[in-house]
């Protein structure tokens, strides 16, 4: 059953069209990558679904419901959560503190702690952190407070946008590892990435997106053999 779709979505800033006419499905259960390159619409895209934008056009359905244009704290109580590119620390608060603000809508607080020591369980270098200022740690070690901040949201659909950009490759390789996990604790993902590579080796099926529009859809295996999308975006000759 599809979770989200979105159907012919157009999105400007100003005179700039940032999406044409865009379409997408997630299904419950599965990891969608949409890979592009820099200014594709990748993270407009997220941003329009998660309400921060407003398309000019289109609908978006989440769970069979119209959510295009909505509030976006009513988004997010649906579900819905969303990890924006830059992670969107507090810096000034502790790490326990970053962690208790994933669950600010939630009362049900022996669920709470539950979820908090899950998200702790897949991020042990988060769980040594947590009494420090956010804002003295490393740039993966921010990444992962900001998905477990997410998952003490419960999202039903975890939107992560560009999860390993600036990240040693290690920390990449823990981050990949980590979305898996999540994905296998039955939460629906759509990945936003720029390593290609990586995305396609975790998906189940990928989007391609260009100055705007999606060009290729499909199994994420299929598009990771496919000659085009290996030239542009795998670095294979």
């Amino acid at each position: 059953m599809s979770l989200l779709k979105v159907d012919n979505i157009s999105v400007s800033y100003g005179a700039i069209q940032a999406l044409r006419g865009c379409s997408l499905r997630v299904d419950e259960g599965e990891i969608v990558t949409l890979i592009g390159g820099n200014g594709a619409g990748k993270s407009t895209m997220l941003r329009t679904i998660s309400g921060l934008l407003k398309p000019k056009q289109g609908t978006i359905e989440f769970e069979g419901k119209p959510i295009q244009g909505g509030p976006p704290h009513l988004i997010a109580q649906s579900g819905l959560v969303h990890v924006p590119e830059g992670r969107g620390i507090f810096a000034n608060l502790t790490v326990a503190e970053n962690l208790s603000l994933g669950a600010y809508s939630r009362s049900d607080h022996d669920q709470i702690r539950k979820d908090r020591e899950q998200a702790l369980d897949l991020f042990p270098r988060v769980r040594e952190r947590l009494k420090q200022a956010a804002g003295t740690l490393s740039g993966g070690e921010q990444q992962m407070v900001a998905i477990a901040r997410a998952l003490l949201a419960r999202p039903k659909l975890l939107m992560l946008d560009e999860p390993s950009l600036g990240l040693a490759p290690q920390v990449v390789q823990t981050i990949f590892q980590v979305i898996r996990e999540i994905n296998k604790t039955g939460t629906t993902i759509l990945l936003v990435e720029q390593n290609a590579a990586m995305a396609l080796k975790v998906a189940h099926r990928a989007y391609v997106i260009e100055v705007g529009s999606i060009e290729m859809e499909g199994p994420a295996a299929d598009l990771a053999s496919s000659d085009e999308v290996r030239k542009a975006y795998l670095g294979a000759h």
